[in-house]
């Protein structure tokens, strides 16, 4: 029988960095899950899933492929908290669950999941670590207006819908302060990586 793998839950605000933590622990050994993807997945053009929410929202959500349109579904649930939360309770169910299937299957001794919302979607539980990515609030504000082509409006609308960055902070097993050098930031993931219990690194190695 195989050893369940040691879990490493990522998490932070949007526009954070996740990404740049999940890639380097990858290059350490980790294998990783991005919650996002799984989400797109899961709410893929016919999914069961797809279909509840687009029976929630409306058809002016569906796009040209059947599927969601995200981009329009995000222009309504981020400005309005209540539809925010039914949409989370129509799409966390199937995507934990889905997680936990990748969890079960991997091979390696690690897996890391980015997830932005960890601790809501209750998939804090099922890991070891939980290790929260931070950076200054200016900054993901202008790594919004330039990843995603928002306006400052529309990028602080996207950060003030989400729980306050002190609350995972609060909760965090360990801190990546991404406000610096990406060099730094690396340092930071290869110090906590380096930092695992004995028995986790020995099965990474061995």
């Amino acid at each position: 029988m195989s050893r369940r793998p040691y879990v490493i839950g990522v998490t932070g605000n949007i526009a954070c960095g996740k990404s740049l933590v999940l890639d380097t622990l990858a290059k350490l050994g980790a294998e990783t899950i991005d919650a996002d993807r799984v989400a797109h997945e899961v709410m893929a053009p016919g999914t069961p899933t797809a279909e509840r929410v687009i029976a929630a929202f409306g058809e002016e959500i569906r796009g040209p492929d059947g599927g969601i349109d995200r981009r329009a579904l995000g222009a309504i649930v981020f400005r309005d908290p209540d539809k925010l939360a039914l949409l989370d309770s129509l799409a966390h169910p199937p995507t934990v669950a889905a997680i936990r299937e990748r969890v079960a299957a991997a091979t390696a001794a690690v897996v890391a999941i980015d997830a932005i919302k960890l601790f809501e979607a209750g998939v804090a539980e099922d890991c070891d670590e939980v290790w929260v990515v931070t950076c200054t609030p200016e900054q993901q504000v202008e790594r919004l207006m330039r990843r995603n082509g928002f306006d400052r409006e529309e990028a602080l609308r996207r950060i003030q819908a989400q729980p306050p960055q002190e609350e995972k902070v609060r909760r965090a097993d360990r801190v990546i302060d991404n406000s610096g050098t990406v060099e730094n930031t690396v340092a930071q993931v290869k110090a906590a990586w380096d930092a695992l219990p004995a028995e986790v690194r020995q099965r990474i190695t061995s």
